[in-house]
């Protein structure tokens, strides 16, 4: 795994980690988790990890946006998923696979917390309580993505790029103005259509007024437009 080291003290105590999934546990585990973990910057643009590499980490996002995504063979991105702070970006297949399925990359200037996969299956193994935590944290993950799929095959074009939007607005961001952080091409890869057919439909949406476009800054001008069109596109 690449990225910048952080200098920084180790206080899992502290750690928003320890309050959204490891309640269970115990000192000694805390320890274990501080003694072998690192923390990485990253800038937008770079790359966490590429499908097929050593898996390594078991990786938290403590801050920023990162997608998770697959390359075909004639090297066309699907995005899976787009992953923000209290995610677990290597969640997926960690412990049944010894290489990444997918790739992650970062739309967000980002800082990940990065743990010894070794010492987390140690800590699986005599941890009841993180074991089952783990596994409902697996089975959400799966079951959002698995949902967000279905939810934007059944939509045309208009209800699909309504239903990102809406997503960034609602989920991502939570206000209706933002810098999009993904580009025209990235939107098409996660919805399954060409990037003229996103740049058309976003165009549509400025001139009936139910977004405002300002270079990558975007502003929901009538969410309740929008999300009619998510609804019924």
């Amino acid at each position: 795994m690449k990225g910048h080291p952080m200098d920084s003290i180790c206080d899992c105590n502290q750690c928003e980690l320890r309050n959204v999934f490891f309640e269970s546990f115990s000192d000694e585990d805390l320890g274990d988790i501080c003694r072998n973990k690192t923390e990485f910057t990253y800038l937008s643009g770079e790359t966490v990890f590429r499908e097929g590499d050593l898996i390594r980490y078991f990786s938290y996002l403590k801050s920023g946006l990162v997608k998770l995504f697959k390359s075909d063979q004639a090297g066309k991105d699907q995005i899976i998923t787009i992953a923000g702070p209290y995610d677990f970006v290597s969640l997926l297949g960690v412990f049944s696979d010894t290489r990444h399925s997918y790739s992650v990359s970062v739309l967000e200037d980002a800082v990940l917390c990065c743990i010894d996969i070794e010492s987390m299956k140690e800590i699986a193994l005599r941890n009841p309580g993180f074991s089952m935590s783990l596994m409902e944290r697996m089975g959400a993950a799966s079951t959002r993505i698995i949902h967000e799929g279905l939810e934007i095959r059944k939509r045309n074009t208009h209800g699909k790029v309504a239903y990102i939007l809406l997503k960034f607005c609602n989920e991502i961001y939570g206000e209706c103005i933002f810098d999009l952080p993904v580009s025209r091409r990235e939107i098409a890869e996660n919805i399954g259509t060409t990037t003229e057919n996103v740049i058309r439909t976003l165009s549509e949406f400025r001139k009936e007024k139910l977004i405002r476009i300002n270079g990558k800054e975007i502003e929901v001008l009538n969410p309740a437009a929008l999300e009619r069109i998510s609804n019924y596109g």
